[in-house]
C-alpha cells in the first residue's frame, strides 16, 4: 500500500487517545505517525526486509504498550505506538500486493520479510498494488473523518496524505513505465542503489 496509507491508519490507530487521554495524544499520534513511516525507510535498500519486521515490531509491541500504560511518560507513549504502527504497517504490506515494479502483474510472491521464520510472507492481494483504487478508497476513509478531529499539525498530515496519494495514484501506472528509463540513466555511484525491480 501507499506510504500516506501506512502513515494514516498509523494515526487512526493512536487517535482514540484524543478522547481517551488527551495528554497523551500528542505522544502517541507522534509515535504513530513515525512508526506508521518507518518501514518503509528501506524502500531503496531491501525493501521490506531491511526494515520490515512483521513479527519482531508485535512482539516488542506487547511490552512497550505495557510499559506506557504503566509510566504514562511521553516516551514511553510515543515509542509503544511507533512500534504498533509498525506492526500494522508490515501487516497492511502482506495484505496488498507483491513486491514488483507493476503488482498488478501479480508476479511476485514477496509481500514482507519474516526474519523470525527466515522467508518471505506471500501477498494476499485484497489491496492490488500501492496506488490501486482500493488503497485511495482505504486512505480516504481514514484521512476524511481524521483531517476533521486531529489537532495542529496532524490535520494538515491527513490533507497531505490525500492529496500526495490521490495524486500518485494517478500517475502510478504511468510512472512504473517510466522507471526503467530513468533509472538506467543514473550515474554509476547512486547506479548501485537503484533496486533491480526499477530496472525491468
Amino acid at each position: 500500500m501507499m506510504l500516506p496509507t501506512h502513515a494514516i491508519a498509523g494515526l487512526a490507530v493512536a487517535a482514540p487517545l484524543l478522547v481517551l487521554a488527551p495528554e497523551q495524544a500528542p505522544a502517541a499520534l507522534t509515535g504513530a505517525l513515525i512508526g506508521g513511516v518507518l518501514p518503509d525507510l528501506d524502500l531503496y535498500a531491501g525493501h521490506r526486509r531491511s526494515l520490515h519486521y512483521p513479527t519482531g515490531y508485535a512482539l516488542a509491541a506487547v511490552p512497550a504498550v505495557g510499559g506506557a500504560w504503566l509510566l504514562g511518560t511521553p516516551i514511553a507513549v510515543g515509542l509503544a505506538f511507533l512500534l504498533v504502527a509498525a506492526a500494522l504497517h508490515c501487516r497492511m504490506d502482506r495484505y496488498g500486493g507483491g513486491l514488483e515494479l507493476r503488482p498488478w502483474m501479480g508476479t511476485s510472491e514477496r509481500a514482507v520479510y519474516d526474519h523470525v521464520r527466515g522467508r518471505w510472507r506471500r501477498p494476499k492481494r485484497w489491496v492490488r498494488y500501492d496506488g490501486a483504487p482500493e488503497d485511495v478508497l482505504l486512505l480516504g476513509t481514514l484521512a476524511v473523518p481524521l483531517a476533521a478531529v486531529l489537532p495542529k499539525p496532524f490535520h494538515w498530515v491527513a490533507a497531505a496524505a490525500l492529496l500526495i496519494g490521490g495524486t500518485y495514484s494517478l500517475l502510478r501506472r504511468r510512472l512504473a513505465s517510466l522507471a526503467p528509463t530513468v533509472f538506467e540513466n543514473v550515474p554509476e555511484p547512486a547506479a548501485a542503489y537503484v533496486p533491480d525491480r526499477y530496472q525491468q
